[in-house]
């Protein structure tokens, strides 16, 4: 029709493939507390909740060697380093032992974070968006595919500045992987395209301009970022 506006082209989002290529993100979903000695860190939780999940925006995704601006509307902001699985088949309440047939590949990620707003958050008992789901907040290293074996024990490290802050084991999860995909795939319907950040060992802390991070995973590509200034 006549007089119309054309509409705003979007560009799709994706995340690097190790190797090469691209892979184009759907949904990014987030587990809270699954390793004990961050909850215990935090102080937040009793050990023996369930997993719950959060979600991030897909254009939050930011690749290996981003620069990253210190973000608007905190003053902490803090990194989180995961193990990331995304997804090339879909499902809906899938079984356990299933799970793993949904995960095209693995990568190193970070679940930035405005701790002051999530504590905001907790304290009102209103939805972490604010603490979370923000701009850049979802660093992804490049995607290795599945080759055969899963990551179900090996280190996971983060460090700021060359200096380590974060280290764990991915043995450490309170749900693995695949009980993670079952958990999840009883909410909503998962699809290819879903990236999942799995939960962070403790150490978590935070990060100003000029901080260079490093979180790496045995196995898989690193993950470099540098933060930048905040942006005018």
């Amino acid at each position: 029709m006549s007089g119309h506006q054309a509409l705003p082209t979007v560009a799709p989002t994706v995340a690097a493939v190790a190797g090469g290529g691209s892979f184009p993100v759907r949904r990014i979903y987030c587990v809270g507390r699954n390793y004990l000695d961050h909850i215990r860190e935090m102080k937040e939780a009793d050990e023996r909740d369930p997993p719950f999940f959060f979600q991030k925006p897909r254009d939050a995704i930011v690749p290996d060697d981003a620069r990253v601006p210190y973000p608007p509307f905190t003053s902490d902001f803090q990194f989180e380093v995961e193990l990331v699985a995304a997804l090339g088949k879909g499902g809906r309440n899938v079984a356990v032992d299933q799970a793993n047939s949904l995960i095209w590949g693995y990568a190193v990620g970070i679940d930035f974070t405005r701790r002051d707003r999530q504590r905001d958050a907790r304290d009102m008992k209103l939805p972490w968006e604010a603490g979370k789901s923000f701009d850049s907040s979802a660093p992804c290293g490049p995607i290795a595919p599945k080759d055969p074996a899963h990551f179900e024990r090996c280190a996971i490290t983060l460090s700021v500045n060359g200096g380590e802050r974060q280290r764990g084991d991915i043995g450490q999860m309170i749900w693995s992987v695949p009980e993670v995909i079952a958990q999840l795939s009883k909410q909503v319907t998962l699809e290819p395209g879903d990236l999942i950040y799995t939960g962070t060992p403790s150490g978590v802390g935070p990060v100003v301009p000029g901080d260079l991070i490093t979180a790496h995973i045995d196995g898989l590509p690193s993950l470099t970022i540098t933060i930048t200034p905040p942006e005018k």
